[in-house]
This record gives C-alpha cells, sequence and structure tokens, in this order.
C-alpha cells in the first residue's frame, strides 16, 4: 500500500503549461512524484517540433516521466498563444477530472530572441514584441481560461514561473523585452494572489537559480556530466543546479497545507529547498540569487561561495 505521506498530492489534478523539457519537465516530474495527475502541454511533440523544439524533448516523453515517477501523465499539443486550444484544454481537463488544483505557468521559448545588452532603439521589434507573447502573454491567456476551473474548489495554487527574483531584478535584464517579459510573472503572482484570497487560493512566482537546462548546457558545449567544465568560463556554475532542483520545491509547496503565506511574494528554488528541506538531484543545495545578492552588496569585494551550496 502506498503511503500517502510519501505521495502527498495523491488525487490533486496539476497543469503545467510549458513542460517539454527544462524546469516544466522537471517540476511536472516532481509532481507526478508526489501522486498527482500531471497535464502537460507544449508545442513539440513525436509528430511536430515547435521552431525553439527539439526532436529529442517531447511533451509526451514528459508525460511518461511523470508516470514513471508514480503520478500520472497527460500529454496534450497545445499552443498557449492560441485562445481554443488553451479552451480545448481547460474544457478536456474538466471533463475528465472535474477539478483543477494547481497551474504552473511556465511557457517562454524566448532564449533564441534574445540580444543581450542591446538597447530597444537597436533592437528588432518584431522580436522584442514576440518575446512578450511567448513570456506574458501565454501566461495571461492560460491564467484566464484555466482559473475558472482551479477556483471551483479551495485551496487552489499557481505558480508563475520566471527568471530573477523581485530584488534582483529592480537592476536591468539583458534588454527591455526580456526584463519586462520576466518582470511580468513576479506581478501577475502578486495581483492573482490577491483576486484567490476571496476563494481560498494563492499565487506565488518561482525562479531556478542558474539552472543547467538543456539548452544552456548546449550553449557552453557541455554536458551534465562535464558541467563542472563550465566554472572556467562562468564561476557562478560553481552554484548551478538542475531542473530538479526547483521542480522538488515547486512540488513541496504545492503539497504544504499552510502555502497561503507565501502568497503573492517571488521565491527562488534555493528559498524553497531551505523552508522545505528538499536537495538538487546530487544532494546539494545552491543559493545563487542569495550568493549574487551578497555580492551586490559588497561590490569589489569576492565573496566566498561557501554557505551557499
Amino acid at each position: 500500500m502506498t503511503d500517502n505521506h510519501d505521495k502527498p498530492l495523491t488525487g490533486k489534478i496539476a497543469l503545467v503549461a510549458g513542460a517539454t523539457r527544462g524546469a516544466g519537465r522537471a517540476i511536472a516530474v516532481e509532481l507526478g512524484a508526489a501522486g498527482a495527475t500531471v497535464y502537460v502541454t507544449g508545442r513539440t511533440t513525436r509528430q511536430k517540433v515547435s521552431e525553439v523544439g527539439r526532436s529529442t524533448e517531447t511533451i509526451e516523453e514528459t508525460a511518461e516521466l511523470v508516470t514513471h515517477a508514480g503520478g500520472e501523465g497527460i500529454a496534450v499539443p497545445t499552443d498557449h498563444l492560441e485562445i481554443e486550444q488553451v479552451r480545448a484544454l481547460v474544457e478536456r481537463i474538466d471533463r475528465e477530472q472535474g477539478r483543477l488544483d494547481v497551474l504552473v505557468n511556465d511557457v517562454w521559448g524566448g532564449n533564441k530572441l534574445l540580444d543581450f545588452d542591446t538597447p530597444v532603439w537597436e533592437l528588432d521589434l518584431e522580436r522584442g514584441l514576440r518575446m512578450l507573447d511567448l513570456g506574458v502573454k501565454t501566461h495571461l491567456i492560460t491564467s484566464s481560461v484555466a482559473l475558472p476551473l482551479l477556483v471551483r474548489q479551495p485551496g487552489g495554487l499557481v505558480v508563475e514561473v520566471t527568471d530573477g527574483t523581485a530584488e534582483s531584478n529592480r537592476t536591468p535584464r539583458n534588454n527591455l523585452y526580456y526584463d519586462l517579459a520576466k518582470n511580468a510573472p513576479i506581478r501577475m503572482a502578486y495581483l492573482l494572489a490577491e483576486e484567490l484570497r476571496s476563494v481560498g487560493g494563492t499565487a506565488v512566482a518561482v525562479t531556478p537559480g542558474f539552472m543547467r537546462s538543456e539548452e544552456m548546457l548546449d550553449g557552453f558545449g557541455i554536458t551534465e556530466e562535464t558541467w563542472r567544465d563550465g566554472i572556467k568560463v562562468h564561476r557562478h556554475f560553481a552554484l548551478s543546479e538542475t531542473p530538479v532542483y526547483v521542480g522538488r520545491g515547486i512540488a513541496a509547496l504545492a503539497a504544504d497545507p499552510e502555502r497561503d503565506r507565501w502568497a503573492g511574494q517571488a521565491l527562488s528554488s534555493g528559498q524553497l529547498a531551505k523552508e522545505y528541506g528538499v536537495t538538487d538531484a546530487d544532494g546539494s543545495r545552491p543559493d545563487v540569487w542569495a550568493y549574487m545578492a551578497a555580492e551586490a552588496a559588497a561590490p569589489g569585494t569576492e565573496v566566498s561561495m561557501h554557505g551557499y551550496r
């Protein structure tokens, strides 16, 4: 017999929007490991690869990993910019489950549009607007369509996945469009928390740290097995984390009966790890955002990484 203490999300229904790979996939798998039924969405399937996807990572594979972890994974191909597709997705969840307990908005795909440290007058307008579509409009559409189902019973949770903490994002991030795309989910979580409070729900924003996603590893020409070679290129690699880390943190958050104490806040994977006692896949507990805050508070000083990993 399965102990529900080991699977605290048994009977819960989750939707992870943008679960093809990276953080979204790991979040879905860890929710499944906690016993949830998880609907996973994305545009890359075994039949079709999106313009930012890769055939080696599909939503079908994510669903299989969720089931293998101990939950039930259900893959639904969805373009979250297409309102009717999102409506069909939510109608299916309603028809099959009659409820939605956790919504994770992780849709992104804008990294290939990113022009680092480029002033707005030199940026291609269409590329910039596409980034906002992918990082903001998708989240708005998904929340607007899914929330009527989520609020049907009290206790619903919305997680807005972003990049950066509220503190770190007070300084410019890469370029204007990227900054807007990554600050918007933080503000959305705050506003959604205010609205959900009256129906017993909550919302938070969550950021991974220096995450070793497939895309990042490819960009640095390394693998998960050789990731320490990246420290020679970027010293913050010493505090990097796998996508599993944020996945475990969010699963623990979803299982916390008192999670409404976090309502409207922007949390990091490092914060969640300390609060809930979770670790990364290798047993470490890195906290790169706290480390960078310490660096910012002591300009010109080399801050020891001891205590941050």
